[in-house]
């Protein structure tokens, strides 16, 4: 591990995981290695809860890794890698609390499609649900030592606080000539010198995947809640008496 990214969910992990992969930190561990094979990365990230981490076995070859919920233990893993750089991502705080909001905030607390489509898939897939609950208490568990007390999210000025927050935690946990605070607005430049490798000719990736996000999540869940649907016992006769066709 050469690069552990501390930012907070929704800061363009994405992004950050597409530039660090072309620089030559590959693979990059993401959030997206996690949901890709939950039969195999559950145990693991649960034993993290447990204060059992296995960092060799979660991350594999990895070189970097951006996003939750590895970011949230970043200074466990500064001193699992003692000489790793880390990055620490950072957005306006509006825009971060609507995308949190609309994403990782809205599957647990939001009244829409996808937060009831995601609580219906919790009951009918136990992987999902699993899921669920690691997250939850890794985002939202004051007893675990969640990085966001639900009460502070019911505003957004709060909300804006929790951010502003963590990104001073960082800074002042992380020594200064081995963190590197970085927008990803500005550019290659800072993000190439900090890990001095060469400027790329390309622009820097970027990428929006807010739609993204909800999408996945929803057509997950209706992809779950329709196999469920197919496959249940089903009635041989109507409500009042008449044979069903189906």
């Amino acid at each position: 591990m050469r690069v552990i990214g501390a930012g907070l969910p929704r800061t363009a992990t994405t992004t950050q995981m597409l530039a660090l992969e072309k620089l030559g930190f590959a693979p990059c561990y993401h959030m997206r290695d996690l949901l890709a094979d939950l039969e195999k990365g559950l145990p693991l990230w649960e034993a993290v809860l447990e204060g059992k981490p296995d960092w060799g076995a979660i991350f594999g070859d990895a070189q970097s890794t951006v996003d939750w919920p590895a970011g949230r233990y970043y200074e466990q893993l500064m001193e699992a890698y003692p000489d790793a750089k880390v990055l620490l991502s950072v957005r306006s705080a509006d825009g971060w609390v609507r995308s949190m909001r609309e994403t990782v905030w809205g599957i647990f607390f939001a009244d829409s499609v996808m937060r009831h489509l995601s609580d219906a898939r919790a009951l009918l897939d136990p992987l999902w649900g699993r899921y669920i609950e690691l997250m939850k208490t890794i985002n939202w568990d004051p007893v675990a030592g969640s990085m966001i007390p639900v009460q502070e999210t019911h505003t957004d000025d709060g909300f804006a606080q929790v951010m502003q927050r963590w990104n001073d935690q960082v800074e002042a946990t992380v020594p200064s000539d081995r963190l590197l605070v970085w927008d990803p607005k500005e550019g290659w430049e800072p993000l190439c010198e900090f890990l001095e490798v060469s400027v790329p000719q390309e622009p820097l990736p970027r990428t929006n995947d807010t739609e993204a996000f909800k999408d996945g999540i929803t057509a997950g869940a209706i992809a779950v809640v329709n196999e469920w649907w197919s496959h249940r016992e089903r009635p041989t006769e109507s409500l009042h008496g008449a044979a069903v066709n189906d």
